[in-house]
């Protein structure tokens, strides 16, 4: 395995061929509303983009950043140790089962940036890492909402992305977990032009009410939104 380093803002993150990270990533981070006080779990966390995202600038107090590849956690205990990070947890486990000591209804915000793809739904990718990450080989989005439901506390938020073919899919499970749908909203790549993803926030136990926010267009012209380039910055020097 070639690692690669890649910057964020003051850190840096281990990635890999098989192991990367795009746009949604850092989309979900900033939506999350993730805050100093939390205790957060990222579960499917590949190389531990999302975790990384949060460390640059004001991060939870914990986190931990679950994944069942090996090679996933690799790359993120070495970007742990040389970043020199003393609250990101790497582990290498099933989020199906969790792990022997996971924090069961302590943490206050869980993110996944789960597999977009329903089993069977389409052509599979080339490569095993690159299956498990877009299709629902090894879990399914039901899972996923478990497994929240069992790590946050009564309160707690689960922040997740998907595809807008899997809405309907999407908020059934989150209901069914026990964690309601309170916040929504699309993301296109133009104003003028449908959404290709969108992001959506549970709590676990609230009463039904779902806010459903402007959709957030993620280019302008040859760039990228105002919005959007603001979260790139968090946590680089220019920013600071």
């Amino acid at each position: 395995m070639e690692v690669k380093r890649e910057p964020l803002g003051r850190l840096h993150i281990c990635v890999s061929d098989a192991h990367r990270f795009g746009t949604d990533a850092f989309l979900l981070a900033a939506f999350s509303r993730y805050q100093v006080r939390d205790v957060a779990c990222d579960l499917g966390t590949g190389c531990g983009i999302i975790p990384l995202v949060m460390e640059r600038h004001m991060p939870p107090r914990q986190i931990y950043g679950l994944d069942i590849q090996p090679e996933a956690i690799r790359l993120l205990e070495q970007t742990v140790a040389e970043n020199r990070l003393t609250n990101l947890t790497p582990v290498l486990g099933d989020l199906r089962t969790l792990w022997p000591d996971a924090p069961l209804e302590q943490c206050t915000l869980v993110t996944c940036n789960p597999p977009y793809k329903a089993q069977g739904a389409g052509m599979e990718s080339a490569g095993d890492a690159a299956r498990i990450a877009r299709h629902e080989l090894l879990c399914d989005i039901s899972d996923v909402c478990g497994s929240a439901a069992r790590l946050l506390r009564f309160g707690g938020r689960l922040c997740l992305c998907n595809r807008p073919e899997r809405l309907c899919d999407v908020l059934c499970a989150m209901r069914s977990a026990g964690i309601e749908p309170k916040r929504l909203r699309f993301v296109a790549k133009h104003p003028d032009t449908a959404p290709w993803l969108f992001l959506v926030e549970g709590k676990k136990g609230a009463k039904p009410f779902l806010q459903v926010e402007p959709t957030l267009a993620v280019r302008q012209g040859d760039g990228v939104t105002p919005e959007l380039e603001a979260f790139y910055r968090l946590g680089t020097e220019e920013e600071a």
